[in-house]
């Protein structure tokens, strides 16, 4: 199944959207120990061993988030990747144009749209910022830096994909537009989590359960499952909608998933407990497994193989702006590999 390109895909290098706020110890131990130059540019552009610590922080956190742990052994990894972030991104909003400017805001207001879709409502939104202590401001600065940077990138990598090349891909690579069986469905969800996703005491997920029986017990007798979704239902990514979702194996909690698939068409289930709480699933409808029609691909493939042709010119385009801007990695841990071996050799 073709995956359509995600939000920020062209450049993940440039477009590392702040999810979790930046540690403030490391402006605490500059003031301590120093704030030494990491790189810098003819121009006066600076990156600062705070700026570098704090950015590395918060991507860290980010992952850790996300599960994801970072080995110490990695962390420097980390910090280099970062440090060519800060410096990428700087590089390409300083050739942007007032266009450029224009598209990018346009582009990061259309793309904060999509995460408040994505997240289900305004106040989830907001929620989600307050719980990484992070204003929606600087969400919105980061955004709009990215994705001006991804106009830049844009207009100067040139990038032809014509009909023929989409149809070629498509025609030579038949198992990736292969849609997987897929269920339509709504539910009602209890929630056992507080504002914060904690778990609620035992006596509160007890009144749920109460609560969860109730609606159970008017779904089973026929009432229009979409107005109860709106009478009791807590996801508020679903609430607006009758509480309705689409989706293939994989794609949800375990538990939910399996009472979704083994459902008949308009079958209600039985109290489904998950880790978000308690749920009650209508199945509208199954949908097969078939291949994709190019005509419904096309232009989400028209816009990968765009990107994958911008992706193999940009580490040449880049290293051109470093040397036009006459880039200094001041950090010999920093440096690229061959220029850290010139310098120990000299």
């Amino acid at each position: 199944m073709l995956i359509k390109v995600s939000v920020g895909s062209l450049l993940t290098l440039l477009v590392a959207l702040p999810l979790a706020a930046a540690d403030t110890s490391s402006t605490n131990l500059a003031a301590l120990f120093g704030d030494p130059v990491i790189a810098r540019t003819k121009s006066g552009f600076e990156v600062k061993r705070s700026q570098l610590d704090e950015e590395a922080i918060r991507i860290k956190a980010q992952l850790t988030a996300a599960g994801q742990q970072v080995p110490q052994d990695r962390m420097q990894l980390l910090e280099q990747g970062v440090l060519e972030q800060l410096i990428s991104l700087h590089l390409l909003n300083d050739r942007a144009t007032a266009e450029d400017k224009a598209k990018g805001k346009e582009l990061a207001d259309k793309r904060l749209a999509e995460a408040k879709t994505k997240l289900g409502s305004e106040e989830l939104f907001n929620m989600r910022l307050k719980a990484e202590n992070l204003t929606f401001d600087q969400l919105v600065s980061k955004w709009i830096q990215a994705a001006i940077a991804e106009t830049v990138v844009r207009r100067e990598i040139k990038a032809e994909v014509t009909d023929a090349d989409v149809k070629k891909f498509y025609d030579e690579n038949p198992g990736r537009f292969e849609q997987p069986e897929m269920v339509r469905a709504s539910h009602i969800l209890l929630s056992t989590r507080d504002d914060k996703q904690k778990e609620l005491p035992d006596e509160e997920k007890a009144a749920k359960r109460k609560k969860a029986e109730a609606a159970l017990k008017r779904a089973k007798a026929g009432e229009d499952f979409a107005a109860l979704v709106k009478e009791y239902s807590e996801d508020p990514g679903s609430r607006d909608k009758g509480g309705e979702y689409t989706f293939p194996r994989g794609r949800m909690v375990p538990e939910f998933e399996a009472a979704a698939f083994s459902l008949n068409t308009n079958q209600v289930s039985d109290i489904v407990t998950t880790q978000f709480g308690y749920h009650i699933i209508k199945l509208y409808e199954k949908i097969p497994a078939k291949k994709q029609e190019l005509a419904k691909v096309s232009s989400d493939l028209k816009e990968a193989l765009i990107q994958q042709a911008i992706q193999k010119q940009l580490p040449a385009y880049m290293k051109k702006l470093k040397e036009e801007a006459g880039l200094e990695i001041l950090d010999d841990r920093y440096k690229p590999r061959e220029s850290a071996s010139a310098s120990t050799t000299k």
